[in-house]
């Protein structure tokens, strides 16, 4: 808008001082043309004055018969001629000369009118008396106009009328312009001003250039004042526009300048929090480097800084079941507890969602960042109240220390986000310092995200089948899938490395296809063994998992009765209402269902009830540290007892000693898989166990079920 009025308040002024030049242009050119208009007039006016004083004394010569050369034809004539001329006379070129015969000065000629006269026939009539019988001329004398007639009388003798005037006389003359300030000039024309205007003429007395000079009428003067007044209103509106421009233009670039300090303050704010936001957390961290690079720089030996990335744990629980507000004020609390744990010159900023972080100073050590990270878990475990209800949370924190991990803002910040994985992977609710171990982590990720989707796509990966054995050892009943990634330089990757991160990149859609695809090509070469396919939570949470899964089995020719979908427990208690629905629909395809890692999580009657498992699968932690009167076979009594009741097969995994075989069996433990019988082979391998006994157990043979 500023710039609009600026843009205008260009063009009218531009406008005015177009038309103000236009105006001055054509007010000059009419004082001009006025000027050299009177010029014209005067000219025409004094020259029309000398023929007329030369018809008068023509006319009075043509009255005359006689020649004049008698006193009384002289005098007759004279008196003819007095009242129309100052001076006359007769005078005579007898000779090549001039000379006077007579020569009467009439009343009004002035003082010096004899001598001027003379003076004008000897310069005047010289020019003109050779040319005509008659003729004038125009003169001027000691600043007077002097007009000459002659007439012949004889061949050298010459009437003579000569009549003088002052020019202020002329001015009342009939037929002249009304002009002002008539005056006699001296000098060149060149040094008069320049609203004067002048007619030159010489001096015949003395031989002075002298000039008329009069003020002529400037009508474009009066234009120029009529316009004038006539564009006072629209200047007035244009300086008041201009004054307004300027003050509008003032308070805009205020306004602009207020904005933008706002701009930089919200640009570096978190809106929710009031917290400093990445960017503005990112400034803070580079001036921290920039101080302690100049520190090493110069050698001195000081204090370094932690940071430290921070990632609310079941943030979304609380978000989902109480809604966004409860969130909005969850994160405010939190950030309130968070600054009240700092020390002066400590940052603390918001990075979006429930995600923090905190630049600790003055670290000299680890147990310094290891104590703050102390003091944040402890008050974040306290309980919080959003909106009338206590929430419990907690808090992961990944640690790097700068100089000693870097002093680059890029590399300490990837190595405090990599420190932040390894804390949530760890099981969450702790802290994490960064070690070079966990560059392995990342060039993990990288190599999955660089490499596993072209291992897919080209069929690199491999499965081994670790088979599950029944009750007594003796028969395998089924195989469970477990996919291999052989790499061509890092060698065998397991897939506890790639799967997680296959899951968070996204590439476990396609890596979950491939798995049923080749349980299904390999499944064909050992007729009525059921497979085991394990599915990721991101896998059956898409929207097209059961029509992909039927594809799958119906192209490659499999009975869905063998391909046996192992499930967490976390796919189904997330959303259970979905979950439900899918389980439904695989069901009635023909899949049998599994819940593997039973007892680790959300373990209920009520969800054994509600969803149809075919089979519960014990989780291999329980064996770990297996007591036959301690708590872990309490819970395993438990689990074997609860699954026969609810008619379910019942597995245990991680079998690793005869003990907890013979263990299992006196619980009624339908079927088992551990080392104990074997470890995951390839498929080659499955031919061999399936037909032949290429390893036995005391007193048992191993065979198909």
């Amino acid at each position: 808008m500023a710039r609009m009025f600026w843009w205008a308040a260009i063009l009218i002024l531009g406008t005015v001082a177009f038309g103000a030049g236009v105006v001055l242009t054509i007010s000059r050119a009419a004082n001009e043309d006025a000027r050299l208009q009177e010029m014209r007039q005067i000219h025409e006016e004094l020259a029309a004055r000398a023929d007329q004083h030369a018809r008068q004394v023509s006319a009075i010569m043509r009255m005359q018969v006689d020649q004049a050369g008698g006193p009384d034809e002289r005098e007759e004539l004279f008196m003819q001629l007095a009242p129309h001329v100052s001076v006359g006379g007769i005078v005579t070129t007898e000779g090549g000369g001039i000379s006077w015969v007579d020569r009467r000065i009439f009343a009004g000629a002035g003082r010096n009118a004899g001598v001027d006269a003379a003076l004008a026939v000897s310069s005047m009539f010289d020019a003109e008396v050779a040319m005509a019988d008659e003729g004038s001329n125009l003169r001027m004398v000691d600043g007077r106009l002097v007009y000459l007639g002659f007439a012949r009388l004889t061949d050298d003798r010459y009437l003579i009328g000569l009549d003088m005037r002052s020019i202020e006389g002329e001015l009342t003359a009939p037929g002249m312009p009304p002009l002002s300030g008539m005056r006699v000039g001296h000098g060149s024309p060149e040094s008069l001003p320049e609203h004067m205007a002048a007619i030159s003429m010489e001096d015949i007395a003395t031989g002075e250039s002298l000039q008329i000079v009069w003020e002529p009428a400037r009508p474009g003067d009066m234009l120029a004042k009529r316009i004038g007044y006539a564009a006072i209103p629209p200047l007035a509106v244009t300086a008041l526009l201009f004054v307004l421009v300027v003050a509008n233009t003032r308070r805009v670039a205020r306004n602009l300048a207020e904005s933008h300090a706002r701009a930089e303050s919200l640009a570096g704010q978190d809106p929710l929090s009031g917290l400093p936001n990445r960017l503005l957390f990112g400034q803070t961290l580079d001036l921290s480097l920039k101080g302690l690079d100049n520190q090493i720089r110069a050698g001195a030996q000081g204090e370094g800084f932690a940071l430290m990335f921070l990632d609310l744990d079941r943030f979304k629980e609380v978000n989902d079941a109480y809604g966004h507000q409860a969130g909005d004020a969850l994160i405010l609390q939190v950030a309130q507890r968070l600054q009240r744990l700092l020390e002066r010159g400590d940052t603390l900023a918001r990075f979006g969602g429930d995600e923090f972080a905190v630049l600790q100073m003055g670290v000299g050590c680890d147990e310094d960042a290891r104590a703050l990270a102390a003091r944040i878990l402890h008050a974040l475990s306290e309980a919080f109240t959003i909106a009338g209800n206590r929430v419990n949370i907690g808090i992961s924190i990944g640690i790097a220390l700068a100089p000693r991990d870097s002093c680059d803002r890029e590399t300490l910040m990837r190595m405090a986000d990599t420190a932040l994985y390894e804390a949530k992977s760890e099981g969450r609710n702790r802290s994490a310092f960064f070690h070079r171990e966990m560059d392995d982590a990342l060039q993990m990720r990288k190599l999955v995200a660089e490499d596993l989707r072209r291992a897919i796509a080209e069929n690199e990966l491999t499965i081994h089948y670790q088979p599950i054995f029944s009750a007594d050892g003796r028969n395998v009943v089924s195989l469970e899938a477990l996919v291999r990634w052989p790499h061509p330089t890092k060698g065998m990757i397991s897939p506890a490395k790639f799967v997680p991160l296959a899951e968070q990149s996204g590439l476990v859609i396609p890596l979950g296809e491939w798995v049923v695809r080749r349980v299904c090509e390999d499944g064909k070469r050992w007729p009525g063994v059921r497979i085991a396919v394990n599915v990721s939570p991101i896998q059956f949470r898409q929207r097209n998992f059961v029509e992909g899964v039927i594809s799958v089995v119906e192209e490659a020719g499999f009975d869905p009765g063998r391909l046996e979908l192992e499930l967490t427990e976390g796919v189904v208690v997330e959303d259970a209402d979905a979950a439900e629905i899918v389980m439904a629909r695989l069901r009635d395809y023909g899949f049998p269902l599994a819940l593997d890692d039973f007892g680790t999580g959300y373990s209920s009657l009520i969800y054994l009830r509600r969803f149809a498992f075919d089979k519960i699968k014990i989780d291999q932690s329980f064996l770990e540290s297996l007591d036959e009167m301690g708590e872990s076979a309490i819970l395993v009594h438990s689990i074997v007892h609860l699954g026969r009741a609810l008619g379910l097969k019942v597995t245990a995994e991680g079998v690793e000693t005869p003990e907890q075989h013979r263990f299992l069996m006196a619980l009624g433990c339908h079927e088992m898989q551990g080392f104990l019988f074997s470890r995951p082979i390839c498929a080659d391998e499955v031919d061999r166990l399936l037909g032949t006994t290429p390893r036995r157990l005391p007193g048992r043979r191993i065979t198909a079920a």
